[in-house]
């Protein structure tokens, strides 16, 4: 459980770091069976439903950025769904009734991983109300050098930018005005973890350390909120996703600021969205060059 003060700091600033969450056997399962993962990558030539690769993935030097959905993929990554003292502390934020949806293994091996844009989740899936956050899982130590989660401390009590760009949403913020000054690292120690609200504005930075940074990000939800945009899922596979509580027929409503995620860029995932805004960044400084 969070203690009142850590429960005050996540409701003002919007995230918030937990060390020493995991046993050292449950940190030396996760890394063991991630690195399994990377094994088969070497296999894979594109990506794939598993399988997200960097540029420059090969064989010999497989560079593996994403395990897509690991949960469904292996019964140790769907133990940490149910991880009690992780429960707890969403329990402490969210309320007792728990559901959990999108999950992810993103990586930055040293010297390589991608950036990630400045953006917000809740630009991507918007629901009846906001009581969303995002759990990662530090199977190595986080810090500025190797590609720290950055956020803007209270953003997710202000708007929502748009992330849309030629009339395609791209997954990142676009708005001009948009200016990352009061952004902080998120630092933590492997076997902590990380939350923060759905509607947080974050990113990161490519790991330029010799080190990897390896994070596992369970999305948990609370189970009378809604989605918004239609997910292909039913509802009797939504309910298998209540982690703790009752599942609810009734949405908890609030007025909140939405922005449809659509239409989407083809390609799947943030990398490949977010690439279509570098693309169109780069075009534009080419033509100011000639002009």
């Amino acid at each position: 459980m969070l203690t009142a003060e850590q429960i005050e700091t996540f409701n003002t600033d919007g995230y918030l770091s937990v060390d020493s969450v995991l046993s050292l056997e449950e940190l030396d399962e996760l890394r063991r069976v991630t690195g399994e993962f990377v094994e088969q990558s070497r296999n894979v030539t594109e990506n794939d439903a598993t399988f997200d690769l960097e540029p420059g993935h090969t064989a010999e030097s497989p560079q593996l950025r994403r395990i897509i959905r690991p949960v469904s993929k292996h019964p140790v990554y769907e133990k940490f769904v149910h991880h009690e003292d992780i429960l707890d502390i969403v329990e402490s934020l969210l309320g007792p009734n728990l559901r959990y949806h999108n999950n992810k293994m993103n990586m930055k091996n040293p010297g390589h991983g991608s950036a990630v844009e400045w953006h917000q989740d809740w630009a991507f899936y918007p629901h009846t109300n906001d009581d969303l956050l995002e759990v990662g899982i530090a199977l190595d130590d986080m810090t500025e050098e190797n590609g720290a989660l950055m956020v803007i401390p209270g953003s997710h009590k202000d708007k929502v930018w748009d992330h849309h760009q030629d009339g395609l949403f791209v997954g990142a913020v676009t708005d001009p005005t948009f200016q990352p000054e009061d952004a902080v690292s998120v630092t933590v120690k492997a076997g902590g973890i990380t939350l923060h609200h759905v509607r947080m504005v974050h990113g990161s930075k490519p790991n330029e350390s010799d080190k990897p940074r390896r994070m596992f990000f369970i999305g948990f939800y609370a189970t009378d909120a809604w989605p918004l945009i239609p997910t292909g899922y039913s509802i009797e596979e939504m309910d298998k996703c209540i982690v703790r509580g009752e599942p609810t027929l009734e949405p908890r409503m609030k007025n909140l600021p939405v922005r449809l995620s659509l239409p989407r860029v083809e390609g799947g995932s943030i990398y490949a969205q977010q690439e279509k805004l570098r693309n169109a960044r780069l075009s534009l400084r080419a033509d100011k060059e000639v002009t």
